[in-house]
C-alpha cells in the first residue's frame, strides 16, 4: 500500500446530513483499518463543506460517504462541488448506503467513483479501494 504515514493511505469515513445511523459506517471504518488502511471518521451530522475541510486537513486519499437517510443525491455532489472550490478533486470519493440503483449513475456522473449499495461485503470494499489508489503515492 501506499503511504502518507507509515506506508499506508488515509481514508475519511464521513456521514453527511442528518442521518444519525452510523454501524455501517463504522463497520466499513473498521474493515478499512484492519486492511492496513489509516482511517479517520467524522462522526455523526456533517455537512458536505465540514467533510472536505476535515478531508484536507487531514490530508485524506479518499472520502467513503455513507448515507441511510435518502438525502444522498444532495449531499454526496454537494460535496464534490466544495472539492472542486477547494482545488482538492485528486481526493477520490465513494459511497454507500441505502441507495436505489436508478441513482447510482447520476451519482457516478456528479463524480463519485464507486457506490456500494446493501449487500456489498467489506472485501468487496477493500478490494475496489486498493485498486482506485493502486499507483497513487499516498
Amino acid at each position: 500500500m501506499g503511504a502518507k504515514s507509515g506506508g499506508r493511505h488515509r481514508i475519511l469515513v464521513a456521514k453527511p446530513g442528518l442521518d444519525g445511523h452510523d454501524r455501517g459506517a463504522k463497520v466499513v471504518a473498521r474493515a478499512l483499518r484492519d486492511a492496513g488502511f489509516e482511517v479517520v471518521y467524522s462522526g455523526l451530522h456533517r455537512t458536505p463543506e465540514e467533510i472536505v475541510e476535515t478531508a484536507i486537513q487531514e490530508d485524506v486519499d479518499a472520502i467513503g460517504l455513507s448515507s441511510l437517510s435518502g438525502a444522498h443525491m444532495a449531499l454526496f455532489p454537494k460535496v464534490m462541488e466544495f472539492l472542486k472550490a477547494k482545488d482538492a478533486t485528486d481526493i477520490l470519493v465513494f459511497g454507500g448506503g441505502i441507495i436505489p440503483n436508478e441513482d447510482v449513475d447520476v451519482l457516478k456522473q456528479a463524480g463519485i467513483a464507486e457506490i456500494f449499495t446493501p449487500g456489498s461485503t467489506t472485501q468487496a470494499i477493500v478490494d475496489w479501494l486498493n485498486k482506485a489508489l493502486e499507483g497513487r503515492a499516498a
